[in-house]
């Protein structure tokens, strides 16, 4: 049986617990596919967080998998991780990051 969005959220901030994240269940879509046969889900997943500063898209991928991999494929038959920094988050978004100055010293 899948698990919650909730569940996965859980999970996620257990190890990320400063992230930004967005789950989405997208089994819906994958009515009659193989894997979803036997009760598993299929899940988007889009994190923010500085944890995957200087990693490449392989690294920042294993570990959200890493977080969750007991529950695969049993539970989560697929996941797509959109995993990004704040910093690319933004620039992706067309803000501009936030920059704290303190007035007291020019800094």
């Amino acid at each position: 049986m899948k698990p919650g969005l909730e569940e996965i959220e859980q999970r996620l901030l257990q190890r990320f617990p400063d992230a930004r994240l967005s789950v989405l269940d997208d089994s819906h879509l994958h009515a009659g596919h193989t894997g979803s046969a036997g009760g598993a889900g299929h899940f988007t997943v889009d994190i923010v967080c500085d944890t995957f500063a200087g990693l490449g898209r392989l690294a920042r991928h294993r570990l959200v998998y890493d977080a969750v991999a007991d529950w695969m494929p049993h539970r989560i038959h697929a996941l797509i991780v959109k995993a990004s920094t704040p910093a690319e988050s933004a620039a992706a978004q067309g803000a501009v990051p936030t920059i704290s100055i303190n007035h007291s010293t020019g800094t």
